[in-house]
């Protein structure tokens, strides 16, 4: 377990780390923990503790190197620095064309608009930590689809009388839907759905859906002069991950680091 990493101090709640000689303050430990929750404490603290230990690396590397930089809009000093400091040290080349279009060909199937459906449901509504409350959704929802499936005819009325959703006063119509118009939970399910009546239950933040889809129009596929940029950038960013992380181990291998054992490959930066 990664918190069986750290090496804790007697004297304090915080384990005593250095990186080049340098502490890791206990205090900075503490206001660094907000930023990584996690199910225990010490699984926490191991996080905090290893995120700033990669910050001292890479301000340790900024100082051996002097560098210098000009912040952007919204860029901290220390933002900026790193931004330079990984521009400089890792000069990547971006996907060409060849490449993008190679990728594109793979993968046709991802670059389609996204269909739109006209839907109607019944939500039968139940906050997410309500276990009990789910269940019998789920079983309520059980019976109404039951009803459905002998006599489609009767959604309306069912709407009415059970949905928690003020669609219910028409007929549970929530209009035409697509891509980015719903939570995404309840969106990955819909857009997969093909005509007539679910007959799963959706569930989403909300409760469990009773869904009839009346009509669904698919969505056409996306020429590559569309999408090459997007497919550029994801490519980028996929070398720049490998490359970092290689980074940041070859920084972590190098360095004197003692009171946490880290894994070399990884770092905030790459998450």
């Amino acid at each position: 377990m990664q918190a069986s990493a750290l090496i804790a101090s007697s004297e304090q709640q915080w384990p005593r780390i250095t990186v080049n000689g340098v502490a890791i303050a206990g205090d900075a430990i503490a206001r660094e923990l907000q930023y990584h929750p996690a199910e225990d404490r010490q699984e926490a603290i191991y996080l905090a503790s290893q995120a700033l230990v990669v910050r001292e690396l890479l301000l340790q590397r900024i100082a051996e190197l002097g560098l210098q930089a000009e912040c952007t809009d919204g860029e901290s000093e220390e933002e900026a620095l790193t931004r330079l400091l990984i521009e400089r040290e890792l000069p990547l080349p971006g996907a060409d064309d060849a490449v993008c279009r190679h990728y594109f060909d793979s993968n046709r199937e991802r670059y389609a608009s996204a269909p739109l459906l006209a839907v109607r449901h019944i939500l039968l509504a139940c906050a997410p930590e309500d276990a009990e409350g789910r269940s019998q959704a789920r079983e309520q929802g059980a019976a109404l689809l039951a009803q459905l499936a002998e006599d489609g005819s009767r959604f309306a009325e069912l709407a009415l009388a059970h949905s928690g959703c003020p669609s219910r006063e028409q007929g549970g119509a929530l209009g035409q839907i697509s891509q980015g118009q719903t939570v995404p939970e309840f969106e990955r399910q819909l857009l997969r759905l093909p005509l007539g009546l679910a007959m799963q239950p959706l569930e989403s933040r909300y409760g469990v859906h009773l869904v009839w889809v009346d009509q669904r129009i698919e969505g056409r596929a996306l020429p590559f002069e569309v999408v090459h940029e997007a497919i550029r950038a994801e490519l980028d960013q996929r070398v720049w991950q490998v490359a970092v992380g290689q980074y940041l181990g070859n920084l972590i291998g190098q360095a004197d680091i003692r009171g946490i054992l880290l894994d070399g490959a990884s770092g905030p930066l790459v998450q």
